[in-house]
């Protein structure tokens, strides 16, 4: 960062924190929670009192991170959780009374340099890198989720189907309330709909830099947690709950502007692809299986991830309505702006972070070294025979999360994009999980077995 661009940094920060100040006063806040993340995503955090609030802008505040998954390394403990000023929303869902705000924290070490397990530390270094080679990286997802009646009562909260609009469902309130709450605390909602299955929802947000979109994720969970939860019902983000219907994805658009200009968009291509948009979409097709381990991080994410389901299952990519693993949707071809490329893999249980860091990762590796794009499929590879699928390049994402976690420890992709110390933590963590998954008895064994054998 240039002298200017440091001071221009410092200034934009302390405006920042002269806004939360002011804003803390107007709404009456008594407290404030400090959140983060774990290496999982999982949301963590802590509250202090308005007295403690211009202190806290300014220094941090100092917590154990041994006790958070992933925080600190062997010998270390103490952490320091420091506002970035400019996340600064009100939570609509508590008392306007005595109020509540909120605040994502950078996480740094004691000396106060920032933790390289921090996750938002992790996507800002991709940023980093995106912006040096002069671009900027911009996301928009689609967040499934299913509404249900309780987690002791896992049935659907409605019965609507695909784009359903029906006034009495109960669902479409609760979606609905949810929008209203996004956009109070400054999350813009592009759609919204109900999904596929019984009690499955989507909300597409509105483009934005990738860290602003990560927290307003974890954000987005939160509100959607909270807003079911004042009407009796519940909301999970388990990637397929249900063998009978579809599972929740976050299908993911993201594109890269040089300044003002999509860096995708060329007026002169047959198909208006850029040859960096078509080296970017190489990049995330070559290395989509071993990022999966981190788009998928989860046991579950992989019963998703099966043929006939709407999901992808190859590494490949197509145009228009196609569902491959990586899309170019259809566009405005009078708004160049609106060129942008799909990537279908993730679902909305992912750490958001380390995610979108993997991408960006994939998508910049194929910049920088150049990779040479294949023609798009024109027919659902599921549908080919191995041997079609061989000679079109075509690859299968890992069908199980050990599958995955065995492609991720061979990744010099995932240790650069990650970083060392992020990469060995989540590949720890997962490898217990799955090890604890292979060793649990199901109900399908219990029920096949018990009385065959």
């Amino acid at each position: 960062m240039t002298q200017v661009q440091d001071t221009k940094q410092r200034d934009a920060n302390e405006e920042a924190i002269r806004f939360a100040l002011f804003s803390a006063h107007e709404h009456d806040v008594r407290f404030i929670r400090l959140w983060f993340t774990d290496i999982l995503g999982t949301l963590k955090g802590f509250a202090i009192t308005i007295d403690e609030l211009e202190g806290v802008l300014r220094r941090g505040a100092s917590f154990d991170g041994a006790s958070i998954e992933g925080f600190a390394r062997e010998g270390e403990s103490d952490m320091v959780a420091m506002p970035d000023p400019s996340t600064w929303q009100i939570l609509p869902w508590r008392p306007r009374e005595n109020s509540v705000a909120r605040l994502f924290c950078d996480i740094r070490t004691a000396s106060g340099e920032a933790a390289d397990t921090d996750n938002r530390e992790v996507l800002r270094r991709g940023l980093r890198r995106a912006a040096d080679m002069g671009l900027t990286y911009y996301v928009a997802p689609e967040l499934e989720y299913f509404h249900l009646k309780s987690p002791e009562d896992p049935r659907p909260y409605d019965s609507g189907g695909y784009f359903d609009q029906s006034s009495d469902s109960a669902g479409a309130d609760l979606r609905r309330q949810t929008v209203l709450s996004l956009e109070e605390m400054g999350i813009p909602v592009k759609h919204s709909h109900h999904e596929v299955s019984d009690g499955q929802h989507e909300i597409d947000l509105r483009h934005t830099n990738a860290l602003t979109m990560a927290d307003s994720i974890v954000t987005f969970k939160v509100v959607v947690k909270e807003i079911a939860s004042q009407s009796g019902g519940y909301v999970t983000f388990m990637p397929r709950p249900f063998a009978q219907s579809n599972g929740s994805g976050m299908h993911t658009h993201m594109s890269l502007f040089e300044g003002d200009r999509n860096a995708f968009f060329d007026p002169d291509s047959p198909d208006n692809l850029s040859p960096l948009a078509r080296q970017f979409m190489a990049g995330l097709i070559r290395h989509a299986p071993e990022i999966t381990a981190v788009t998928n991080q989860w046991v579950n994410s992989y019963k998703r991830l099966v043929p006939g389901f709407e999901a992808p299952v190859y590494a490949n990519y197509t145009l228009g309505n196609l569902a491959g693993l990586v899309r170019v949707p259809a566009y405005r071809v009078d708004k160049e702006d609106s060129l942008r490329i799909e990537y279908r893999a993730p679902d909305s249980a992912c750490n958001p972070y380390l995610a979108f860091a993997a991408i960006l990762g994939a998508g910049l590796e194929g910049i920088e070294k150049g990779y040479d794009l294949a023609e798009p499929l024109t027919r659902d590879p599921s549908q080919m025979s191995s041997e079609e699928r061989q000679s079109h390049g075509v690859v299968q994402l890992p069908s199980s999360l050990d599958a995955a976690l065995k492609m991720a420890t061979e990744s010099e992709l995932l240790e650069k994009t990650l970083g060392p110390a992020v990469l060995q933590s989540f590949l720890r963590n997962k490898t217990l999980e799955w090890a604890e998954y292979s060793g649990t008895v199901t109900d399908y064994e219990i029920s096949r077995y018990l009385k065959l054998l």
